[in-house]
């Protein structure tokens, strides 16, 4: 009796949610707010360029003067939309208080721009000689008698410095959520950030809709199915964008290692390695005024781009 009572009520969950999922599908969701976030900030500097020659440019700096760009360029190419920096300044925030903002916000799109490194292999060279005293051990006498005689003479060596090497990888790359950190994205959802904007009419009674329920769970991972989906079609938008300036595109990718901005934020979400900093070409691309806004132009298409298809009267999704 109890097994057909949980049949019965799974089967009951199950349909609630099928129409529940029915009714906000059959129309289009309006793009409102885009949060663009400035990767690292104040003490945290982020990655810096450590080769030999480098311009030892912040990850931080070079993030913010991109943001802020982008942030420009999606307000002049669309200003019916709200446009959300988590900062514009140099200070720190952690990655919650990045999340909430976004979160608190209501944002409909979350970009974080932040720029990539990986490990530098170390070199020598020679810069001169040096003379080094050596000694020459003999013996001389047997038994007790037996002594040691050190016998000194000069050698010349080499002199060595060590430098770091510059990556020879560069491009950009776009990451999403990772699927397997998804139950952070269901807790981005269900958490009391305000009520949640179920995609119907603006006058549906259930743009107010309890998550916390056997249904609302159910409906949760619907949504973080959603918000994955979006973030891929968005971040497939940026790679090809960027294949179409003169950079290597290196593709859509999720992290194993979560990343927290991505997963607590209750809406799609990427994040956009805009370049190497320890490359060589990479680094003053990011550090240029040209590269910055090219960069932004990149994205803010991209944008319009998953703007239109999420607004067409086609879209279910």
């Amino acid at each position: 009796m109890l097994k057909k009572k949980g049949l019965f009520i799974s089967l009951l969950t199950g349909l609630f949610c099928f129409f529940q999922f029915h009714s906000f599908s059959q129309t289009s969701k309006k793009l409102k707010t885009i949060i663009v976030d400035a990767g690292h900030g104040g003490t945290d500097a982020g990655a810096t360029g450590q080769y030999e020659n480098s311009l030892r440019s912040k990850e931080k700096d070079v993030t913010l003067a991109i943001s802020k760009k982008l942030v420009a360029e999606l307000k002049k190419q669309l200003p019916d939309l709200t446009i959300v920096p988590t900062r514009t300044t140099d200070i720190y925030q952690n990655p919650r208080e990045k999340a909430d903002i976004a979160n608190q916000a209501h944002g409909d799109l979350f970009i974080c721009i932040h720029a990539d490194s990986g490990p530098l292999k170390t070199a020598r060279r020679q810069i001169g000689t040096h003379e080094v005293t050596r000694y020459h051990i003999s013996y001389k006498g047997k038994g007790r008698k037996k002594r040691k005689i050190s016998t000194p003479y000069q050698v010349t060596e080499p002199v060595y410095e060590y430098y770091k090497l510059p990556l020879s990888i560069k491009g950009t790359t776009v990451y999403i959520f990772a699927a397997h950190k998804t139950s952070d994205k269901l807790k981005a959802i269900m958490k009391d950030v305000g009520d949640f904007d179920i995609e119907t009419s603006s006058d549906s009674a259930y743009n107010s809709f309890n998550f916390d329920t056997p249904e609302g769970r159910v409906l949760a991972q619907v949504y973080a199915k959603r918000y994955q989906e979006k973030s891929d079609r968005l971040a497939t938008f940026v790679n090809d964008e960027i294949e179409k300036t003169d950079r290597p595109a290196l593709g859509v990718n999720q992290r194993q290692k979560g990343i927290w901005v991505l997963q607590a934020t209750n809406m799609p979400a990427i994040l956009v390695e805009t370049g190497y900093i320890n490359n060589y070409d990479d680094e003053r691309y990011l550090n240029s005024d040209k590269g910055q806004q090219e960069l932004a132009e990149a994205i803010t298409k991209a944008v319009i781009h998953y703007k239109q298809q999420l607004e067409s009267p086609k879209s279910g999704k």
